[in-house]
């Protein structure tokens, strides 16, 4: 079968419907958090305060206008991490970009002409940092930063307006790279991690001619795929489509957890993330007692490679040839809305499956539940005084990548990087 969409692109203008869930978010968010109101981000440090403190959520970005999708490629295939091509990656990945661009510009316009995750992810952000500085005064204020691998506000724009902010550059300071890739992958929070240091030491590393004792101390939450928010968040809204089934059907119908795939040479390298995707997925339907029958999926397979499997798109064509018409799709990878769940799940798998019982739960976007888990996560990483988690530190076992081995030996610190080999 033809490959249906070829990437993880986020996108997406915001309906009036998803202007509402922000506003209604925005509302919910208020209420109080363990006996709390959330306050307004401080624009100094209270007494005490051991901040401020950047907060930058790592995400891959989506072009927010159709006119971007070509420079968004470009970057996204560019990168070895992501989708490597060998040695001519160089020259293939513009090429690439260049002969996809046409049919993902058609696709960005059919589901509203750009990508909503720029607002969702600074709206996530902003709404993090105000819990934060309720309650966690001593690391308060607690500034929102955005950092995209592939589009606007790019890793490098970000590190700029943390120097402009007065984060280092001989000021010190702390920033906390926070992944908004629930579970860890060398092709995802990896690649962002390596453009991180990338920019870190072309603008604060030895060569900048900064001070090193005046420069950003980084630390990173790398990975949260069980955290009891974001399966709550997760199980929530999956028990909110099944309400929309008759009551004598639900317990039958089948929900389909679905995430992006990974190249069989990524996954038999040793990367972790097949396996902690099955742990969120493990967690969700032990929230939800394993009321019902349940598998895991994978799509957005692209090129000629051998991917990890089964297909999403293949799996609903062949439980609906079996009978299985009631099924709730769930993206489990994700952060927020994009390219996979508007486009080929709406449009491609769901809408080609013809089935009004075939149905997508929602994303988690502005969802209050999954903001306080947000919070939660990184209070608990800053209270931990931890660079990374110690998982972060063990290389893949087949990874032979010297970028990869400098890259966490940076981030992992003085008293983890003799784990980093």
């Amino acid at each position: 079968m033809a490959m249906r969409t070829s990437l993880s692109l986020p996108c997406r203008i915001i309906s009036n419907n998803a202007s509402h869930n922000v506003r209604s978010a925005t509302r919910l968010v208020k209420r109080p958090l363990n006996g709390h109101g959330f306050a307004t981000a401080a624009s100094v440090p209270k007494k005490g305060s051991k901040g401020p403190t950047a907060m930058v959520l790592l995400n891959m970005g989506g072009p927010s206008k159709v006119s971007e999708v070509e420079d968004f490629l470009s970057r996204l295939f560019a990168d070895a991490d992501l989708i490597p091509l060998g040695p001519l990656q160089k020259y293939l990945g513009p090429l690439i970009a260049r002969r996809r661009t046409p049919k993902i510009q058609k696709q960005y316009s059919d589901i509203g002409g750009g990508s909503p995750i720029r607002k969702w992810s600074e709206y996530q952000c902003e709404e993090m940092c105000k819990i934060l500085d309720e309650i966690s005064p001593e690391t308060a204020p607690h500034k929102p930063y955005v950092a995209f691998r592939y589009a606007d506000p790019l890793t490098e724009e970000m590190y700029n307006k943390l120097l402009e902010d007065g984060f280092g550059g001989g000021n010190g300071g702390r920033a906390v790279a926070f992944t908004q890739y629930p579970q860890y992958s060398c092709s995802t929070t990896g690649s962002s991690l390596n453009e991180l240091w990338k920019w870190r030491n072309r603008l604060e590393g030895p060569r900048s001619g900064q001070d090193p004792a005046g420069a950003i101390q980084w630390s990173v939450i790398d990975r949260w795929p069980t955290h009891p928010g974001l399966v709550e968040a997760f199980a929530k809204n999956i028990e909110d489509q099944l309400a929309t089934y008759p009551e004598e059907k639900r317990s039958s119908v089948v929900i389909l957890f679905s995430a992006h795939s990974l190249p069989m040479s990524v996954v038999n390298r040793g990367d972790p993330y097949t396996a902690e995707v099955a742990t969120t997925v493990h967690a969700v339907m032990q929230r939800l007692g394993f009321s019902n029958p349940y598998r895991l999926s994978w799509q957005s397979q692209v090129g000629p490679s051998a991917w990890q499997g089964a297909q999403t798109s293949h799996t609903v064509e062949n439980y609906v040839k079996k009978g299985f018409t009631d099924m709730i799709l769930v993206p489990i990878a994700f952060t927020s809305d994009h390219i996979e769940t508007l486009y080929e799940l709406d449009k491609e798998v769901i809408g080609e499956a013809g089935h009004a019982g075939i149905k997508r739960a929602e994303s988690l976007n502005g969802n209050p539940t999954f903001i306080r888990a947000l919070a939660d996560i990184a209070k608990t990483h800053l209270e931990s005084g931890e660079k990374c988690s110690r998982q972060m530190t063990l290389r893949c076992q087949g990874c032979k990548s010297e970028r990869c081995l400098e890259q966490k030996k940076f981030f992992a610190g003085d008293d983890l990087k003799s784990l980093v080999r």
